[in-house]
């Protein structure tokens, strides 16, 4: 069942758990997410980020992603997450996503207010929900590592101010995550993700979810977060798979895929419980 952000993320906000939300740019990793959803009667939002349009264009992740959210058992959530540019974000509307994050958080604040105010119009006219990030959630390697972290977290008197101001549906907030893999033990700072949700009272988002621990996880969605991203996770564990296959002799792109999307449901399963979301479709 295709659904938008808000059916998914009000009902976790009530009832205390987290929702995954899983980058899927191909099919295997969409069935991965989908099927192992369905098994666990768990709700799920699956999706790609402007940054991963090189290994799957947004018309073609549309195709495959859209269909099965629709027939699946469970509601599905197909969310553009990470949206850049203004065009992309309307791209995504177009083919049928249900949920958008138009990240402007590198901008200066009031024109990220400004410009992610007039997506949230948009979206809302036509019934897609929008998630918007103040502060900044940096790389842990690349162009995009963050010095001096702490300089970007979400402030949470801002954060009030911008959600009011924006008519947003989820925050996305910098309080200690990183995007990809951690190098060392993130620290994040539960005090301020559970002032946000006070001050805002919307569901929040946690980026940078692959590779915290499970307390981690559990304490952060008892603070306020009911969003959570993955994606490095299940691409390391596609590829594990791949090369469990190889090892036991598979040789053919058919013979490989069972063992990458058993590897990937894995996954998939292990955070659906850990978020607890599990039985709540």
């Amino acid at each position: 069942m295709l659904v938008n952000m808000n059916d998914l993320l009000q009902p976790a906000k009530r009832g205390g758990y987290g929702v995954g939300f899983f980058n899927a740019v191909n099919m295997e990793m969409a069935r991965a997410v989908i099927e192992t959803a369905e098994e666990l009667h768990s709700p799920v939002m699956v999706g790609t980020a402007e940054i991963l349009l090189p290994a799957m264009e947004l018309r073609h992740v549309a195709e495959y992603l859209i269909p099965m959210a629709k027939e699946a058992a469970v509601p599905v959530c197909v969310h553009y997450d990470h949206g850049l540019t203004f065009d992309r974000c309307m791209e995504a509307l177009r083919l049928g996503f249900t949920s958008v994050m138009y990240d402007c958080s590198t901008a200066d604040y009031r024109e990220n207010i400004a410009k992610v105010a007039d997506m949230v119009k948009i979206c809302h006219a036509m019934g897609v929900t929008v998630e918007g990030e103040l502060g900044h959630v940096g790389d842990n390697d690349g162009d995009g590592k963050l010095l001096n972290p702490g300089d970007y977290y979400t402030d949470p008197d801002l954060a009030e101010d911008y959600v009011r101001n924006t008519g947003i549906d989820s925050l996305a907030v910098a309080v200690g995550n990183a995007h990809g893999d951690y190098k060392f033990t993130p620290k994040l700072d539960f005090e301020r993700i559970r002032i946000i949700a006070k001050k805002t009272e919307l569901p929040l988002v946690l980026h940078g979810g692959s590779g915290l621990s499970d307390d981690d996880f559990r304490t952060a969605i008892q603070n306020g977060i009911h969003k959570i991203n993955i994606f490095t996770d299940i691409d390391k564990a596609g590829k594990n798979g791949i090369e469990k296959g190889l090892a036991a002799g598979a040789k053919t792109m058919m013979e490989l895929m069972p063992y990458e999307l058993e590897a990937m449901k894995t996954v998939v399963a292990e955070k659906l419980r850990l978020f607890g979301s599990v039985n709540r479709a």
